[in-house]
């Protein structure tokens, strides 16, 4: 029997992490994709139960106190993200692949749990032009928030070498991009 493995795609927020999963989605239904809990509003298009499960702060914050997440961080200073244990754990016990988007700070918290052979990280390296330009595309912000995201970006890629793969991400690339990363997770 093939051993389970817990796959995180790395990166910071605009580099595809999300578009290079909903192809994998496509191409392997027999991965297991559990959903992010966060505290932000649902951005258009999005659905709640599919694209994260929206909760209250409040309802996050007793999640927190009674042990329900594997990692979980605040974000741009502003909403809370996290990945519920019991999901990932019970896939996992049954021998399959589990993948997971996640930002530095949740590798972090991550892989201090899981053993070396179970995790396998991949990290989505993008220019921070391009990475600036994919994030003005979802939507107006303010400055601030714009140079508070510039700035997480410029601190998650200089923590990429924690990652054991680096894939680069360039615009308009999504059948290279995941190509590599299901040759990496299948290999």
């Amino acid at each position: 029997m093939r051993m389970s493995k817990l796959v995180l795609i790395v990166g910071p927020s605009g580099s595809g992490k999300g578009t290079v999963i909903e192809e994998l989605k496509k191409r392997h239904p027999e991965f297991v994709y559990p959903v992010s809990c966060t505290t932000r509003a649902p951005r258009e298009g999005e659905i709640p139960g599919t694209t994260y499960s929206y909760i209250s702060e409040e309802d996050f914050k007793k999640g927190i106190e009674s042990g329900e997440f594997l990692e979980w961080a605040e974000v741009h200073k502003q909403s809370y993200y996290g990945t519920l244990k019991k999901p990932i754990l019970e896939a996992l016990e049954s021998g399959k692949t589990v993948v997971r988007e996640v930002d530095i700070q949740g590798f972090k918290s991550i892989k201090n749990i899981f053993l070396k052979e179970q995790l396998l990280s991949i990290f989505l390296i993008s220019s921070l032009d391009e990475l600036k330009a994919r994030i003005l595309h979802r939507g107006p912000m303010s400055d601030e928030e714009l140079a508070r995201r510039m700035q997480s970006a410029t601190n998650e890629m200089n923590e990429s070498v924690l990652c054991d793969f680096k894939v680069k991400s360039p615009q308009g690339k999504i059948k290279e991009i995941t190509d590599e990363v299901e040759k990496i997770i299948l290999s």
